[in-house]
């Protein structure tokens, strides 16, 4: 089963009180953190993160709650905020020697890099987003039959307990489902790293659980007192997105023109896992935001 990025020495590296992350490391240069996404572990990077070893310092970590990172229990709704989380890649990175780093995340990692961009401004040098709107803009496109498409944000946005019982008892179809839906080229995940995907979040249920509830509640919360105060993402921002606007009626461009003060926005047509379907366009991509 593929459970490593092939040439990446793997670390554990303490972040936070109690709590150790898994990271893949490999390369030299100016660092680059690579965060992943749901269903997924750190392995979606693997061609990506390849590429960009070359000439970068490449850290591609399993977030707090995933893979073979720690997964600590949901003590309040602060333990899988995305600020909590945010922070712990910063010291993931501090601790690897790097006070200043490049970071891009899909999915679930990019609302880790966009906190990360709004709470330690001084450290992310540039800003990657593939695949997801912020937070709160994410709650607001969601309405009438179209939110059907996110149903798993609502199951797990409800209080601890039944979700994480419903999902445990058929977490492999459950999981699976995301993994089927919402890839255009199945092939990009060949059956060795689903099942390593399927194997981690069979896992790490509770704390998946626990992570979208967060953003149901304490991320919302971040995100309303940023955007009250007028906080932008300081650095040079590039987001990739599949042409969610069209589908779910709403302007992408519009809505993230007041996060970012320097802002690259572009639709791709390949499918969700586009760091597996389509590599060599996120090398591109990183590598033209890393220029600016």
């Amino acid at each position: 089963m593929a459970t490593a990025i092939p040439g990446f020495e793997y670390r554990r590296v303490p972040v936070a009180d109690g709590v150790s992350l898994n990271a893949a490391v490999a390369g030299s240069g100016p660092a680059i953190v690579l965060l992943h996404g749901f269903p997924q572990t750190h392995l979606m990077w693997r061609h990506v993160a390849a590429d960009l070893a070359a000439d970068h310092t490449v850290i591609c970590p399993d977030l707090r709650g995933y893979g073979a990172s720690d997964k600590p229990g949901e003590a309040g709704p602060d333990t899988y905020s995305k600020r909590t989380m945010a922070a712990d890649i910063v010291a993931l990175a501090r601790a690897l020697g790097h006070d200043r780093f490049a970071l891009a995340g899909h999915d679930r990692g990019a609302l880790v890099a966009i906190r990360a961009g709004l709470d330690h401004p001084e450290t992310i040098t540039h800003l990657a987003i593939l695949d997801v709107l912020p937070t709160l803009d994410m709650w607001d496109v969601m309405h009438g039959a179209s939110a059907a498409v996110g149903f798993h944000l609502y199951l797990m946005a409800q209080p601890p307990g039944l979700p994480e019982r419903m999902i445990a008892a058929s977490s492999d179809a459950f999981f699976g489902h995301f993994l089927d839906l919402w890839a255009n080229d199945p092939a990009a995940i060949p059956a060795d790293v689903r099942a390593a995907y399927l194997d981690a979040c069979r896992g790490a249920v509770p704390s998946i659980v626990a992570d979208y509830r967060a953003s149901a509640g304490i991320d919302v919360e971040h995100d309303q007192a940023d955007r009250d105060a007028g906080n932008r993402l300081p650095m040079p921002v590039t987001v990739l997105q599949q042409d969610w606007g069209a589908a779910l009626g709403y302007d992408a461009v519009g809505l993230w023109r007041p996060w970012a003060a320097d802002l690259h926005h572009a639709t791709v047509t390949c499918g969700h896992f586009m760091a597996e379907e389509a590599p060599a366009d996120i090398v591109k991509a990183l590598r033209d935001l890393l220029a600016r």
